[in-house]
């Protein structure tokens, strides 16, 4: 089994080292491409307007000057003799859940492999609090993500779908469990800018959560993070809300209107 390696912390990123871990364990065939500098949060996005740089770091290692899903890009094709197998993502530096997915690197690097037709994984370790002094429990990520990664590959997905893997911020022999999830919501309005001036008096902005603690519904990634339990969600990149589709077509369709009732 190929594996392709990816992630949006970068190149030098400790989760991506537990990643190469967790990728040994399941095959000797490891590529990886990965962003030269920090991602994170860059969703989706993808490098339109000036050149992406690859830097060769060994035979099948590579840095560029990209976002994750630049990276799967060019790793598929350009970079690989073959298409791979299976794309790993992470293992990220705190959890990606809820609305979370939407906008992390670490699930836009798999999402892409996902529109190649690789089945991909993305793996989060979660954190007590997002501080650079917070060391994070990736030994948590690599005692159990193998042999989940490999009961996921038994089993047959549904086109179109990524397994979202967390793993709470606990030592492995502290997490007693693994629980298929839903995607949870937050209240958005955790998420603020932070403004602040800087030495020549001009005003700048720093994009910030309030953390406020909530209570999450059962069966939501969120809750599993909240009670310690490993999470293993299955995601799609359809966004139809098919509800409102048949509202829609009660008011919309045939002839477009011309006038404003």
């Amino acid at each position: 089994m190929r594996l392709l390696l990816t992630n949006d912390d970068g190149i030098d990123a400790p989760g991506l080292e537990a990643l190469e871990r967790i990728a040994g364990a399941l095959s000797d065939d490891v590529w990886i491409c990965a962003p030269a500098v920090e991602q994170s949060g860059k969703g989706r996005g993808i490098t339109l307007t000036e050149p992406l740089r690859v830097n060769r770091l060994g035979d099948r290692r590579f840095a560029v000057t990209g976002t994750p899903t630049d990276c799967v890009v060019l790793a598929v094709n350009d970079l690989m003799p073959e298409k791979p197998d299976l794309v790993l993502s992470g293992v990220n530096r705190g959890h990606n859940v809820g609305e979370d997915v939407s906008y992390s690197g670490t699930v836009a690097g798999a999402l892409q492999g996902m529109a190649f037709g690789i089945r991909s994984i993305a793996l989060s370790q979660s954190l007590e609090r997002f501080h650079d002094e917070v060391v994070a429990h990736f030994e948590t990520a690599e005692a159990y993500a193998p042999a989940i990664i490999h009961r996921l590959l038994e089993q047959t997905w549904a086109d179109g779908v990524v397994m979202n893997l967390n793993f709470p911020a606990r030592p492995p022999e502290a997490v007693t469990e693994v629980e298929v999830t839903r995607q949870g919501f937050r209240d958005l309005g955790e998420m603020h800018a932070v403004r602040r001036t800087d030495l020549r008096g001009r005003d700048y902005y720093w994009m910030s959560f309030r953390g406020a603690k909530q209570e999450h519904p059962d069966g939501t990634d969120l809750r599993a993070m909240d009670e310690g339990r490993i999470s293993v969600t299955p995601l799609h990149i359809d966004l139809t809300h098919m509800p409102s589709i048949r509202d829609l077509k009660g008011v919309l369709g045939g002839a477009p209107p011309r006038a404003v009732a």
